[in-house]
């Protein structure tokens, strides 16, 4: 029986219980004559509740433990000499298996006694059947697939009956536990607070596991680099060591020319978004009728849906070229030597296409924020004689400026976590520069370039990635609750 079979059995029972909860309730509040505490859709929660929850959960934390202890159950059988490698080894073997594992079960009982024989036997039954199987194995790995599918379909028909057996128990007890003066609605109205609870908590709970993630990695990171040489070192250049394994640093690991760029393009890319996108946030909330803005606001939108792919090509056939041939002309005309100053790949040419991306933003957040101020505010402002630019100017934009405040923040995370882009219209050199016409690099760009390939985590020149990453989590961290002081600063000074 599949997990979906099972959870669909769940789900119907679940709907059976909530109405055999209502009936329940109405029929034994009439045999007792007494008033029901609660309305009886509260009744048929509280028996969906009894009977869905509990073997949700069981199904939930058996799906995920039950891998990892099957897979740590076979790897237990392993021969001696595999067992003796190393993780990444002992990985590779473990994922061959499971490739038999699924090869077998397109065999029938008399095939799968043919098959252990060894490898010769089972490559040209799985050939006849249309089951390919990549790399070479050993015989040893048949018999811990073998292993592998009967540990995993004991415990799966395992979890179906536990599952099944504790929707039939939840049933019955909800059933039998439903009166006329239990108070249902107390119970449902309890669990639908849990469920909020847990929903609130995902994004609290997912922040510290992506710090935790990142956290053992760095630490050990820092244990080959220095963090005084990570932290204010000004060459970038990861070699990779002399030997293979080697956890020892070969290469210079220097944060500042990465935060330099990250810092720079993303300061270039909204000083030139944050002007436009306020000045038409501010025409399309004030200064155009609502037929106008209809069609002018999604276009300005359509801009946020493009793939930063698609604009990091636009900046490297277009906008790059088109700077670099500029400046040759201008170059040309003032010196007389057509040379050009500007690079095709430069900190100008990624933050202008940044700006770009980065319009609909600041323009779209902007104008919900102005158009949410009360309207007795301008109308008062305008009674009063002030003209509509000092209405914006003395009054709305003041009283809008926090959750402004709040959108530019927003607008710079996503310059400063942007990287397709970067890639393209800055290059991947790590330099330490202020002219803008030079490529640069940023931090998420050399995460990626340092967990591309296949790389073994027990080098610093992979570990560095999620130094880089934690890092980069913390400046978010501090520009939030910096901002968040300006956003307080500014309403008090309005209320």
């Amino acid at each position: 029986m599949s997990t979906t079979t099972i959870l669909s059995i769940v789900l119907v029972l679940a709907v059976a219980a909530y109405i055999l909860g209502r009936t329940t309730a109405k029929r034994r509040a009439a045999a007792s004559g007494e008033k029901l505490h609660s309305r009886e859709g509260y009744y048929g929660s509280f028996a969906l509740l009894w009977t869905i929850v509990s073997s949700l959960i069981l199904l939930a934390v058996w799906l995920a433990a039950s891998p990892i202890l099957v897979d740590e159950a076979v790897r237990e059988i392993f021969p001696a000499h595999v067992k003796s490698e190393i993780e990444t080894t002992q990985g590779l073997a473990m994922g061959m298996v499971e490739s038999i594992t699924r090869g077998l079960r397109h065999l029938d009982d008399q095939e799968m006694t043919r098959v252990k024989v060894g490898f010769s036997a089972l490559w040209p039954m799985l050939a006849e059947k249309g089951v390919a199987l990549a790399g070479n194995g050993e015989d040893y790995m048949i018999d811990s697939a073998i292993q592998l599918n009967e540990w995993s379909d004991t415990s799966h028909n395992l979890m179906t009956a536990c599952a099944l057996g504790l929707v039939v128990l939840g049933l019955l007890f909800a059933v039998w536990h439903i009166r006329p003066q239990v108070r249902a609605r107390h119970s449902v109205e309890r669990a639908i607070l849990v469920a909020l609870i847990g929903a609130s908590a995902i994004a609290i709970l997912t922040t510290v596991g992506i710090i935790l993630s990142m956290l053992s990695e760095t630490i050990q990171f820092f244990r080959s680099v220095p963090p005084m040489e990570f932290f204010f070192g000004t060459v970038w250049d990861p070699r990779f060591a002399a030997t293979v394994g080697s956890t020892s640093s070969d290469g210079q690991f220097g944060l500042i020319p990465l935060l330099a760029g990250t810092v720079y393009i993303a300061f270039v890319a909204m000083l030139f978004a944050v002007p436009i996108g306020l000045f038409a946030a501010t025409y399309l909330a004030e200064y155009v009728g609502s037929k106008f803005c209809s069609v002018a606001k999604p276009l300005i939108e359509v801009l946020a849906g493009i793939p930063t792919i698609v604009y990091g090509f636009f900046a490297l056939v277009t906008i790059g070229p088109f700077l670099r041939d500029l400046s040759a002309d201008i170059d040309g005309i003032v010196t007389g030597n057509a040379t050009g100053f500007i690079q095709a790949q430069s900190v100008l040419t990624a933050g202008l296409v940044m700006g770009i991306m980065l319009i609909p933003f600041i323009s779209s957040l902007s104008d919900d924020i102005i158009t949410a101020v009360p309207r007795a505010m301008r109308d008062g402002s305008l009674g009063l004689g002030a003209t509509r630019l000092e209405m914006m100017r003395k009054v709305l934009l003041p009283a809008a400026l926090p959750g402004i405040v709040g959108a530019l923040l927003l607008t710079a995370s996503r310059a400063i976590g942007e990287t397709m882009i970067v890639v393209l219209a800055a290059g991947v050199a790590a330099r330490l520069t202020i002219n803008p016409f030079e490529p640069m690099t940023t931090v998420t760009v050399k995460i990626v370039n340092q967990l591309t390939g296949d790389l073994e985590f027990n080098s610093p020149q992979p570990l560095v990635a999620s130094a880089l990453g934690l890092t980069l989590f913390f400046i978010t961290l501090g520009l939030n609750v910096y901002a968040l002081y300006i956003v307080r600063k500014y309403r008090e000074q309005y209320e």
